[in-house]
């Protein structure tokens, strides 16, 4: 059984981890191509800033630990390499010529490392998990040790770090190898400062012992230096705005608050802290004394000032609670009756009639006299019945609210003397904004509203009511008195103000449209009874309602469009009616008939001349019947049915489903062709004898086709014909004639049954749950919104808000124009508007701390301005003239005024602990105008061989940070692998 024995090799050339570990690192170096001599040109001042980063990550793992390895670097223009093909012998890597560049030594936005030591690439080895940590020390070295191979093997310039101990303590350690050079970058933080490294002399000592250079005369060390100063305290600045006062919203305007605006600006001061840097960008040692007892560091002296902001997170700002309360409201479930207890919508019998005309309520009833209404009784038995289903005080808003409200929206309320009202009515339309100005068509890209009309007032009105007055509870009260007033209105012909004439604008909200419905039914109504009473009045109560129907349907018919206006008027006749009662086939068999057989008769038997036809308009123009040769007149006609979205998405669907068969196509044709056949036959009851040539020349003159011929004798004459379309055999159109009976359009059946259609638009209104409310008006409530924003902005005039804005614009028409948009999108919105707010809260913080509306002087007042537009939008800004300049002396002055209030000291134990000696010394003489610094930041640099003197000479450079929680040194040593 030889063959069953298994032989163990154990083969001692497979890799171990750590090999592998090294080469996986070695071949993400390879292919971000790092390899070879690293090459560039040195940096320009403030590159750091302007330009900008990139970085690229991997993940690499010895045995299970999981790291990730990311190159971070700063993008640098290409073009420059090709110039260069031969690099210089012995140049150090680019990496330590960067420790001693000076131009970009306090970068305000930047990768720690990049400010430590002022790297322009490097790549970082990181545990990949945030709470794993490399913690003991033989792990640490031993990832040194790899990529010290790593680097060896494949020749990369570029440093690497490895980031030891928590995230939070931001501690790396690293190298960095060109030819015969290393560099070791190396880490101390502390928490408690040791004494003797407060102050600069201790730093430097510490620096030239670690760099341990044998030759005597120690180069020069040169030094920058930066001290911070952070400002908390703005003493002479409450923050300006007060939140407005709601007790007197009622009488108007209140903290810049009233019915129909939004407010806007920040609660709370936006701007938390000014941080101000001095700094000492080039100092060599022994030009300036800074040690435990005595301090040249003077921060007035500073030849750089630079100020940064911090802001506070998400300040509380009125509008964008406004808007996030109202977007709350999209996500309630209750209905109106639910919110409100039983609702007056439900009442019996006679009290109905009492609580419809609650809306009527006004200020002062004695004053204002209503058509057959006693408005004392009728307000108090409205408010008995509200009371019996509430309980006494339960109504959420109470009666002056309401009552200012309603006259808000229904201004003509408060002169409801009827003839004052109408002229009132028709012009209410009438003072619209010119439609070219953009702000005021944004309606149309929102699908919103125009911002004069009521369906806008409205939104404002209950934004502000959910706001500030009871909340979704006040939302139900309001809107269900706006349906039982839009109940009145119909039932006692009032127009309702604020909105255009005409059929309803599709550009707007549903809600809208349904409200232009309403209207264009009362306008109907209000026609017909005034028809009934015959009390044909000058005002035309059509107004630019009626030209709806020219415009829809009279082909290229100009004459048509200016006059279909008058049709209403000219026939009110007492006691005519439209025919409700008659079905078609009734229609047809009964007067349909009747009319037809005396129209033949009267043709027959008198001179064409003699008979009198009916509902004529007016002659069109020139033109004659064909055959009689009679003046061609135009008809009056009904007016086409007007259509909001729903009722034509409904239509659609309704002729979708009739299908492709031949008679679904007939169907959907008669159908289509209801308001052709109208006006068929009032053209026959007014053009006796004519034909459907007549009718096509009127009705759609391009039909009819007239061409120059030559008759038999040799004349010119101009013939005519019907188009080819009209010439297909039974097409809709010959139908159409065939069966037209000339019924004037006063007896026809009603096309637009505004009875129906109003009942089915309160019905609609009275069923809205304040949620559908809610998603009906947001479109406005943005609108208003962004129209906000953009006058705040004119008044402060900000580059970087007025891009945001349009962004908005252009975001929420997207996002808008259909129904039902996602709440994301809708939240996306909202927050872009706040950001904005914010920011020009911000401004206007930072104009009252720098004193920009007081300045006298225009120059300094522009400067003052600048400065305070760049603090917007820049990470740090440097202060012309350091402490001298305008905005240094106004920032100086704001340090002091802040440390004459705190004139005691506060016994500050991080400091005491630090070492008093700190405080003694910074408070002599003018440095007591600030407090202790906040932060002291050292970078230290020098070029000396090491480490032997014949060694070559390299750069060395340590920096120092040192605030209240922490003291860090970051060192970065060079030296020759070589000569050593």
């Amino acid at each position: 059984q030889p063959e069953s024995e298994v032989f163990e090799i154990t083969d001692f050339t497979t890799a171990s981890e750590w090999e592998r570990f090294i080469s996986k690192v070695e071949e993400v170096l390879n292919d971000w191509k790092l390899i070879g001599i690293s090459s560039g040109k040195p940096l320009e001042k403030g590159v750091y800033t302007t330009g900008a980063w990139e970085e690229k990550s991997d993940e690499i793992s010895f045995a299970d630990f999981k790291f990730s390895i990311t190159h971070h670097y700063l993008v640098q223009e290409p073009g420059d390499k090709d110039g260069k093909e031969e690099p210089v012998e012995d140049a150090l890597p680019m990496p330590m010529q960067d420790l001693l560049c000076m131009n970009n030594d306090f970068p305000p936005r930047a990768h720690c490392l990049v400010r430590w030591y002022g790297l322009r690439e490097f790549v970082v080895i990181a545990p990949a998990a945030n709470n794993d940590a490399v913690l003991s020390e033989s792990k640490c070295n031993l990832l040194l040790s790899s990529v010290s191979i790593a680097l060896g093997n494949t020749g990369c310039q570029v440093p690497l770090f490895v980031q030891i101990h928590h995230k939070w303590r931001r501690l790396y350690v690293g190298e960095c190898q060109g030819p015969g050079v290393r560099t070791d970058f190396e880490m101390v933080h502390l928490r408690k400062v040791p004494n003797q490294y407060i102050h600069l002399s201790g730093l430097l000592d510490v620096f030239k012992t670690k760099i341990g250079c044998p030759l005597t005369p120690l180069p020069p060390v040169s030094m920058a230096i930066r001290l911070t100063y952070v400002l908390q305290d703005w003493q002479q600045y409450f923050w300006p705005q007060q939140p407005p006062d709601i007790d007197a919203l009622v009488g108007g305007e209140v903290g810049g608050l009233e019915f129909g605006k939004l407010p806007f600006g920040a609660c709370e001061d936006p701007i938390s802290e000014l941080h101000l840097a001095t700094t000492w960008p080039h100092l060599t040692e022994g030009i300036i004394v800074d040690n435990d007892v005595y301090s040249d560091l003077d921060p007035l002296q500073a030849p750089q000032w630079s100020v940064r902001v911090r802001k506070a997170d998400n300040p509380q700002c009125l509008l964008g609670d406004f808007l996030t309360e109202f977007f709350k409201l999209c996500r309630r479930k209750e209905s109106t009756d639910e919110i409100l207890g039983r609702s007056a919508f439900e009442e019996e019998g006679k009290e109905v009639a009492d609580i419809t005309h609650a809306l009527s309520k006004l200020t002062e009833p004695a004053p204002v006299p209503i058509h057959k209404l006693s408005v004392t009784n009728m307000v108090h038995s409205a408010k008995k019945k509200i009371r019996k289903h509430r309980g006494v005080d339960e109504s959420p808003l109470n009666n002056e609210v309401l009552n200012t409200i309603l006259l808000f929206l229904f201004p003509d309320a408060a002169d409801k003397l009827i003839e004052g009202y109408e002229s009132r009515a028709s012009t209410s339309a009438g003072n619209n904004p010119p439609p070219e100005n953009e702000d005021y068509t944004l309606f149309s890209q929102f699908k919103s509203a125009p911002s004069d009309s009521l369906t806008y007032k409205l939104a404002l009105c209950l934004c502000m009511i959910n706001f500030y007055h009871g909340g979704v509870k006040g939302v139900a009260h309001l809107w269900q008195e706006f349906v039982l007033e839009m109940r009145y209105r119909w039932e006692n012909n009032y127009l309702i103000p604020g909105l255009a004439n005409g059929p309803p604008d599709l550009r707007c909200c549903l809600l809208h449209q349904k409200l232009q419905m309403l209207n264009c039914c009362i306008e109907r109504k209000k026609a017909r009874d005034e028809g009934k009473r015959g009390s044909v009045s000058d005002r035309s109560p059509g107004g630019t309602g009626d030209t709806g129907k020219g415009a829809d349907h009279s082909g290229d018919n100009p004459d048509k469009e200016k006059e279909v206006g008058k049709s209403w008027d000219s026939w009110s006749d007492s006691e005519e009616e439209f025919f409700e009662c008659l079905s078609d086939t009734e229609d047809l068999k009964g007067n349909g008939q009747e009319n037809g057989k005396k129209g033949g008769a009267k043709e027959g038997n008198r001179e064409p001349g003699n008979l009198k036809p009916e509902g004529r308009l007016h002659p069109h123009g020139k033109l004659t019947l064909l055959h009689p040769g009679e003046p061609l007149y135009i008809p009056i006609t009904q007016e086409p049915a007007p259509m909001t979205e729903d009722l034509l998405e409904e239509q659609s669907e309704v002729l979708a489903k009739l299908g492709t068969s031949a008679e679904g196509a007939h169907l959907r044709a008669r159908m289509q062709s209801a308001c052709l056949l109208s006006d068929m036959e009032s053209f026959k009851a007014a053009n006796p004898g004519c034909c459907l040539e007549d009718f096509v020349r009127w009705y759609s003159p391009r039909d009819y086709i007239e061409e120059e011929v030559i008759d038999e004798k040799g004349n010119v004459v101009i013939k005519g014909e019907l188009s080819a379309r009209m010439k297909i055999p039974s097409n809709m159109w010959v139908e159409a004639w065939e069966t037209a009976k000339p019924v004037p359009a006063r007896r026809q059946k009603r096309l637009f049954d505004d009875t129906r259609e109003a009942e089915k638009v309160l019905h609609y209104l009275a069923v809205q749950k304040p949620a559908d409310l809610a998603r009906h008006l947001l479109p406005c409530i943005i609108h208003a919104a962004v129209l906000k924003v953009k006058e705040e902005e004119l008044l402060e005039d900000i580059a970087s808000v007025k891009k945001i804005i349009k962004q908005i614009v252009s975001h929420s028409s997207k996002v808008l124009r259909f129904p039902n948009p996602e709440d994301k999108k809708l939240e996306e919105i909202i927050a872009q508007i706040m950001s904005v707010e914010a920011i020009i809260a911000r401004a206007r913080s930072l104009k009252a701390k720098f004193g920009v509306e007081k300045c006298e002087n225009e120059e300094e007042k522009e400067d003052l301005q600048r400065f305070v537009n760049c603090l917007l939008e820049q990470p740090e800004v440097s202060v012309i003239g350091a402490g001298q300049g305008p905005a240094g002396s106004i920032i100086h002055k704001l340090f002091v005024s802040a440390q004459r209030a705190s004139a005691v000291p506060p016994l500050d134990e991080e400091l005491r602990r630090a070492g008093s000696p700190e405080e003694r010394r910074l408070n002599t003489g003018a440095a007591s105008d600030f407090p202790p610094p906040t932060g002291r930041e050292v970078i230290l640099r020098t070029t000396v061989p090491r480490p032997a003197p014949y060694s070559k000479a390299l750069p060395q450079r340590m920096y120092s940070v040192l605030t209240r929680e922490d003291f860090r040194l970051a060192g970065a040593f060079s030296a020759d692998t070589t000569f050593f």
